[in-house]
């Protein structure tokens, strides 16, 4: 089966498949794993509905609908998914220090191993409180760029993808092999050493 050997995010299930049951399939699923589920169909009847949000599907559309809708359902069920990670400014934390790098947060500067100050745009800074935030977690693009804007800065004007380049510019070595944040493939980046929280 393709859910032991990749990484699925969500799983889009029609109700009538041509040799199985939409509805046993998605009970299957449930049971075997907390996988997100939207169920497709053409049946319009309000039991239909009752019994595969009963089954174990996380939101149920009829057919037909645009794919506009069908993207937004989707965007919230798996926003629904995440694990919660602190809006805005972390309260109560002064500093995130690691690898003997420091992050102020109340003067809002970066201090590398020498103890020199490297500067950083609002963008940077931000993306960097974000990533520091949640060590060694994966954080996709839209959700680091949501993360991000609640700090109070401007929003992004460059792609979320141009502000990691700056700050692998600022952090790491000139090499190849990325220590500090790192690129998960489809998915995302994640910071890659522990970090420290100074209160």
């Amino acid at each position: 089966m393709i859910l032991a050997r990749e990484v699925v995010d969500l799983v889009l299930l029609d109700v009538k498949l041509q040799t199985e049951d939409g509805l046993a399939l998605a009970r299957q699923l449930r049971d075997e794993s907390a996988i997100p589920i939207v169920m497709l169909t053409a049946r319009d009847d309000v039991a239909d509905r009752v019994m595969g949000l009963e089954m174990g599907a996380d939101d149920y559309l009829t057919k037909p609908f645009s794919p506009r809708e069908l993207l937004a359902r989707i965007r919230a069920v798996l926003r629904r998914r995440q694990p919660e990670l602190p809006r805005g400014r972390p309260e109560g934390i002064r500093a995130y220090r690691f690898d003997g790098w420091e992050l102020n947060l109340n003067t809002r500067r970066l201090k590398n191993r020498a103890g020199e100050t490297v500067p950083l745009s609002n963008g940077e800074f931000s993306l960097l409180v974000v990533l520091l935030g949640a060590p060694q977690r994966t954080l996709g693009r839209d959700q680091l760029l949501d993360l991000s804007r609640l700090h109070g800065d401007d929003v992004f004007n460059r792609s979320v993808n141009t502000q990691i380049m700056r700050l692998r510019r600022k952090l790491e070595d000139d090499r190849q092999e990325h220590k500090y944040i790192l690129t998960e493939r489809g998915a995302g980046y994640a910071f890659g050493v522990p970090v420290e929280t100074v209160h």
